[in-house]
């Protein structure tokens, strides 16, 4: 159970809104709060089920969703199904449209050319408009007409643009799905802008060949998969073959090698071809083919994950541990609360489909549990979601001590809607710093930050007021600095307390030795404390900012100036200063003001906010950092966070005493001798790295 004025780490912090709130308790059960991952294409994770094929047992060899993959999965996947269809025709080394044993493609996965042409119609009208999809439509026409052999002499279209695009992976996939649908265009990107021209190149080609051949091709080409190979039909004229090699040669030489390879027909004929290949990359992937042979690829699998009650990397030990792999084979786009039912997006390496759907049967004791596995072709990304959907149950609501008589779900709809028109102060939430600890995440990180590593790791070994085995094995250590006796006493489910004590056993609890031992975790843990420094401050910063200005755009406050309000990064540079002008004239609104995550690369505001950063650094002894830590190769660039953010698909309901069922409600203990039976549910959405409990503090006002 918490209250949510119990929240210490946003106490003090300023609010946005001016009405009452109210009380309530959050987490009473892991069940009051649901967390559902919703990713880049704004499909709920939840709503993703499995191919049918999967369901009968055929998880691994058929049906890739593609709705279950990383966005730039999806595109892999529709390249893939192009070459597929398209190559098969013309010819692979086996008939079957792949390179024999590829363990990238089962054959299976498309029926015919048909549905895969589907697949990228379906891939370009996510990212582009109907309108700007029919002025595509129309270009590609145009070009095609006038390269038609009978057509009369007309101008060639010279390009089109398809519109700006600020996210780098959004663009990277327009990019191959126009390729993949249109192979007589060329893309490029000029600023954020996705430009379409004529292919010169394919036209040269159709020359040579049929132009089923030059489609093939270039589709073949833009696909890039490692091990393919592409070949052309068989060419009776070694004049004309020559030909074609020379052009293959000059024009794209550097990325593939060509041979002609000769064959006997039914009839008895010989049969010359050229094949395609692409050449072999240098350096230690040669040597790690030589290792793992010419056909080793990694499996990757997409699944969704459910857990209850635990935190995202406690629930990856436990899978780790039993698939027999290392936590970093997972990787996922977020973090999801300890205290809740969260779903989100997965993908593991080195397991197929079918193992791990077996898995996720023998987890369901341990509150975790797996389904929508399917085949993809890479890991995920933090931060590569749109958001999550929040689904909450707030009981014993009831006013604030003191308070005069109103009723309750007047107060209730008064606040909400305040929050839903105006937005809540985009604080980092609680989860960031870690909750009810006696220390917390963002002092290790200050502590790296100076370099202080003996410290930092007393830190990290500071028990809490709990006797459980991580607390004794954390006392233990800081009694003896005994760390080979505390790593026999620490839980498994403890990774990095783990692998820093391998460390400090091996090398010495010295400042070389605590060294080593923050250096034997990952890179994405050992940064995770610096930025929760770096959230901390940023925190403060925006309640400074509130205090010191309000809710309007001042001059000296920093805006972004390419468009971009997603607010949660953007590089230095894409920012502007607000002038005494633009305030006067009120051009900017405070839901476009940003203020700088700390960082080598940032700028901050000019104004008495910038001044308070200054002096901030300073008394943490951070004065002349500049947020690199080489010894843990740990460089920190900062990023720009909008200060206020807004919340989408709101819906609520107040529910009464009968509503609630006993079971959820048993534990309820407030110190209160009228206790209300009323409890408030919500549904709402919220950008990525925003956080529930910091939008129902602005709602609720529990700590003012």
């Amino acid at each position: 159970m918490e209250d949510l004025s119990n929240l210490c780490a946003l106490q003090s912090l300023a609010f946005i809104t001016d009405h009452l709130g109210f009380c309530g308790v959050i987490k009473n059960s892991p069940q009051d709060f649901v967390v559902t991952e919703i990713d880049m294409t704004g499909q709920s994770v939840r709503a993703i089920k499995s191919d049918p094929s999967q369901e009968s047992g055929e998880v691994a060899a058929n049906g890739i969703s593609p709705l279950q993959q990383h966005p730039k999965d999806q595109v892999l996947h529709k390249q893939i199904c192009l070459e597929v269809t398209s190559l098969a025709c013309c010819g692979f080394e086996d008939g079957s449209g792949m390179p024999e044993n590829d363990p990238l493609v089962n054959t299976d996965i498309i029926d015919g050319e048909e549905g895969c042409s589907h697949s990228t119609v379906q891939a370009l009208s996510s990212l582009l408009d109907a309108s700007v999809q029919e002025e595509l439509t129309k270009f590609a026409g145009a070009v095609k007409d006038a390269w038609h052999p009978d057509a009369r002499a007309t101008m060639v279209p010279t390009e089109l643009s398809l519109g700006a695009f600020l996210d780098k992976k959004q663009r990277a996939d327009l990019h191959a799905a126009v390729r993949q649908t249109y192979p007589f265009l060329v893309t490029a990107t000029k600023s954020n802008e996705v430009i379409v021209k004529p292919n010169f190149d394919y036209q040269e080609l159709c020359r040579l060949v049929s132009q089923e051949e030059s489609d093939s091709f270039f589709k073949f080409l833009d696909a890039k998969l490692e091990n393919s190979k592409y070949t052309f039909k068989p060419d009776v004229s070694k004049e004309h073959r020559t030909q074609v090699h020379h052009f293959l040669s000059k024009k794209f030489g550097k990325l593939v090698e060509t041979k002609s390879f000769s064959d006997c027909n039914s009839s008895g004929q010989q049969n010359v071809a050229i094949t395609v290949r692409f050449r072999e990359r240098m350096g230690s992937s040669r040597k790690r083919r030589a290792v793992d042979g010419p056909d080793k690829q990694d499996i990757y699998t997409a699944f969704t994950l459910r857990k209850e009650n635990l935190e995202t990397l406690e629930a990856i030990t436990y899978l780790s541990a039993e698939l027999g792999i290392l936590p970093s084979d997972f990787s996922y786009a977020g973090n999801k609360d300890k205290k809740a039912v969260t779903y989100q997006a997965m993908v593991v390496k080195k397991v197929a489909p079918a193992r791990l759907m077996e898995l996720g049967r023998k987890m369901e004791a341990k509150g975790i549990q797996v389904s929508s596995c399917c085949p993809a072709y890479q890991h995920l990304r933090l931060g590569h979601l749109k958001g999550n959907r929040f689904d909450i149950i707030v009981r014993h609501i009831q006013k604030h001590s003191g308070d005069t008589a109103a009723e309750i779900q007047e107060r209730v709809i008064e606040a909400i809607q305040n929050v839903k028109t105006t937005g809540f102060a985009n604080y980092y939430g609680p989860q960031r710093f870690g909750q009810r600890q006696n220390v917390q995440s963002d002092q290790i990180g200050m502590a790296l930050l100076n370099e202080q590593m003996v410290k930092a790791v007393r830190l990290l070994f500071t028990p809490d007021q709990v006797d459980d085995p991580v607390n004794k094995a954390k006392r233990h250590f800081l009694e003896t600095e005994d760390a080979k006796s505390t790593l026999a006493m620490m839980p498994e489910y403890k990774v990095r307390e783990r692998m820093v004590l391998r460390a400090l056993n091996r090398y010495g609890v010295n400042h070389e030795g605590c060294t080593r031992g923050w250096f034997s975790i990952p890179h994405s843990m050992r940064i995770f404390y610096v930025h929760a420094y770096c959230s901390r401050v940023w925190n403060e910063a925006v309640s400074y900012r509130l205090n010191t200005y309000g809710s309007k755009a001042v001059e000296g406050d920093l805006v972004l100036d390419d468009g971009n309000v997603d607010g949660k990064t953007s590089p230095s540079g894409k920012v502007h200063t607000v002038t005494a002008e633009e305030e006067a004239s009120n051009m900017y609104t405070i839901h476009q003001v940003v203020l700088p995550m700390l960082g080598y690369s940032v700028v901050y505001p000019s104004n008495k906010v910038g001044q308070w950063y200054r002096e901030k650094l300073t008394s943490d002894g951070l004065q002349t950092c500049n947020f690199r830590v080489q010894s843990l190769q740990l460089n920190v660039p900062g990023c720009y966070r909008l200060i206020v953010k807004q919340i989408h698909n709101l819906s609520y309901k107040i529910l009464e005493d009968t509503d609630i069922s006993e079971e959820s409600d048993r534990d309820v203990k407030i110190s209160n001798d009228r206790v209300s039976k009323a409890s408030l549910s919500l549904s709402f959405d919220l950008d990525s790295s925003c956080y529930a409990t910091v939008c129902l503090r602005e709602i609720m006002k529990c700590d003012v």
